[in-house]
């Protein structure tokens, strides 16, 4: 009975043994936790500035839209300038 006994208990762990497992494990967690938190950060910067990036973008191309039809309205009455003095009889 006690070499049954003896033989069950070496197979088990003791509380110190998983405690300093868990111990390594946790320090491996927090070490990869800090690293995620950095990410998270730096993306949620890259994100903004991302977004920032896209808003000024959409107001360049509002401005540009806008510079081109007066572009065009300024080309078209060139055009009609144009005309009337090749109608004018030169003299």
């Amino acid at each position: 009975m006690i070499l049954a006994g003896s033989i069950g208990v070496s197979g088990c762990a003791t509380k110190g043994y998983v405690n300093r497992q868990i111990a390594t494990v946790n320090t491996r967690i927090d070490g990869i936790d800090g690293r995620v938190r950095t990410v998270e950060g730096v993306s949620g910067q890259a994100l903004t500035q991302a977004q920032a990036a896209a808003g000024q973008a959409q107001q360049n191309a509002q401005r540009i839209d806008q510079i081109s039809g007066r572009v065009d309205g300024l080309d078209q009455q060139l055009q009609q300038q144009a005309q009337r003095a090749q109608r004018r009889p030169r003299g």
